[in-house]
Formats: C-alpha cells, sequence, structure tokens
C-alpha cells in the first residue's frame, strides 16, 4: 500500500469522480484509476462502485475512508512537526468559518495579521457548519469557527465570545421604540430567517423553543442583506446576532430580553490534531480580536 494511492483514493471519494479526481492530484486519469485497483486489489474489497458519470464509495469504501484520511493527516502533522523544529514562525493555516460571522469578524482578525508574520499565508474557507465538520474530519482545514456547541467525541472547541440576539423590525412596528422585546411577543409576526444548514438559523429556533414561541415563517435567504431589504420593505420581522447589528434604511434593531437569546462562537479543532506554530499563533489572534469586542 502507497501513501499516494491513499491520496487518490480519498481525492476520488472527495470529488465523486476520477475525472476530477485526477485533475486536483495532477495525473493522468488511467494512471489514478490503475493506482485504485491496485489498492483495491491489495484490500481484496471493491472500494467504489464505477457509474457511468461519478464514482460512489461502497460500503466497504465508507468503512476505509476515515482511517485513509487519518493515515494521510498524522502524516502531514509529522512532517510538519519536524519542520518546526527550526522555530520559524511559517506555514499555511486554513480556517473555515460559518457566513454569519465571517463578514463581521474577518476584517478585525486578519488586519494587519500579514504585516506581522509575512511568513503565515491564512487561507479561509466559508461554509456552513456541517461542510466544515465535515472538513475537519477529512483534514481540509485546521480549525473551524462556529457556533457552540458541537456535538462529537473528536472534536476540542475553544470558546471565544458570547453575543446577544437583536430583533429586526421595520422602523414603522410598533415594537420598534422598544428598548428590548422578548421572542414571545414577536409569536404573532411574519418571520424572515435564514434557510437551513445555517448554524445562526439553529441557534435561534432553539431560543424560541426554550420561549415557548414558535416562529411563523413567512420567507428564507442565505444572505442577511435580503433579509434586512425584506424587512425594511415592510414584509416581516427578523432576527440577527449583535455583530450584524449595522445602520440599515428602514430597519430598527432592539435586544431580544431573556437569557435564552444568545449564542456561544468558538473554534472547533479535532481533538489530539498536532497545533503548527502558525495555527497557535492565529489562535492567539482570534482570542485578542474577540476579547476586543
Amino acid at each position: 500500500m502507497e501513501i499516494h494511492q491513499l491520496r487518490y483514493f480519498c481525492a476520488v471519494a472527495r470529488h465523486g469522480t476520477f475525472t476530477r479526481a485526477s485533475e486536483v492530484e495532477h495525473v493522468a486519469q488511467p494512471s489514478l484509476s490503475q493506482q485504485i485497483l491496485k489498492l483495491e486489489a491489495e484490500l481484496g474489497s471493491r472500494l467504489f462502485d464505477r457509474l457511468p458519470r461519478s464514482a460512489k464509495l461502497t460500503v466497504f469504501g465508507q468503512a476505509f475512508l476515515p482511517k485513509a484520511e487519518r493515515i494521510l493527516r498524522e502524516l502531514e502533522e509529522a512532517k510538519t512537526e519536524l519542520l518546526e523544529m527550526a522555530g520559524d514562525e511559517k506555514g499555511d493555516v486554513v480556517l473555515g468559518i460559518i457566513p454569519t460571522i465571517a463578514a463581521y469578524l474577518l476584517p478585525a482578525l486578519l488586519k494587519g495579521f500579514s504585516a506581522r508574520h509575512p511568513l503565515i499565508i491564512v487561507k479561509v474557507v466559508e461554509d456552513i457548519t456541517p461542510t466544515l465538520l465535515q472538513r475537519l474530519h477529512q483534514g481540509t482545514i485546521d480549525m473551524a469557527v462556529v457556533a457552540l456547541p458541537i456535538p462529537g467525541s473528536e472534536l476540542d472547541a475553544a470558546e471565544l465570545f458570547e453575543e446577544k440576539f437583536y430583533a429586526v423590525l421595520p422602523e414603522s412596528h410598533a415594537l420598534a421604540r422598544r428598548k428590548s422585546v422578548s421572542l414571545a411577543e414577536l409569536n404573532r409576526e411574519p418571520f424572515l430567517l435564514l434557510k437551513e444548514g445555517h448554524c445562526f438559523r439553529d441557534s435561534l429556533i432553539a431560543a424560541c423553543r426554550k420561549s415557548k414561541m414558535s416562529p411563523n415563517v413567512i420567507f428564507e435567504s442565505g444572505q442577511f442583506a435580503t433579509i434586512l431589504a425584506m424587512v425594511s420593505a415592510g414584509m416581516g420581522v427578523s432576527a440577527v446576532p449583535a455583530m450584524a447589528v449595522q445602520p440599515h434604511p428602514g430597519c430598527r434593531f432592539v435586544p431580544i430580553a431573556g437569557k435564552h437569546s444568545t449564542r456561544k462562537v468558538g473554534v472547533v479543532t479535532l481533538r489530539n490534531h498536532y497545533a503548527t506554530r502558525a495555527q497557535q499563533i492565529l489562535m492567539k489572534r482570534m482570542q485578542y480580536a474577540c476579547g476586543e469586542r
């Protein structure tokens, strides 16, 4: 069994086709296919069902995938650890972050970071929480900034901050001049909400359940900007985290009262994952930036 065979296998599993995997791995498709055939022969099991336009993991492939990913991840970490014995502050860090946090946290986080640490390259992947956690397990990102808590015995989480929820109301709304509102007071309102998959939606729905209310959802979007535009047009009400509270024509932001109307944000990493010096430095920068909030 060769390392490149494991790498090719993981690439096909990740991209779903031999063609795309060969492009990513910069190898001719016949060569990649031949290496996977050799791997299957050595393992004594077919790893993929070859479909006309895709490759689907068999039950044996599904069982083998996390083990292959772990081997590749541990090998990469071993190489990195040896290189870092020289003590230089250098290396790449791939940071995953959810959309409802990225636009508000990244400017403060990365401002001036490159000037202070020119040999550390930070690459950012913005996606929803389930996808980021999948990529974390695959080893294609090093850490993820998400809403907590996150289930899973293989994960470690470090809280960065906790923030309140704010109701977003049209300026003409009867509650728009209040100092605070409760979720119960929004129970009968037409609600504009983020689509499923966004963790802020999950946090808000959980807060609603604890407040014994069920939002009357009439519109869903993947962007806060669209929701704010709809609120300003008088189409309904919504809610955003504190970091998203910014002046917007036609909208009023009112704090939501209640102990459940908050969310915690933190950094998630794989347990027993070797944290490189570059990753440690970025983590400290995040903690510092969030401490200034």
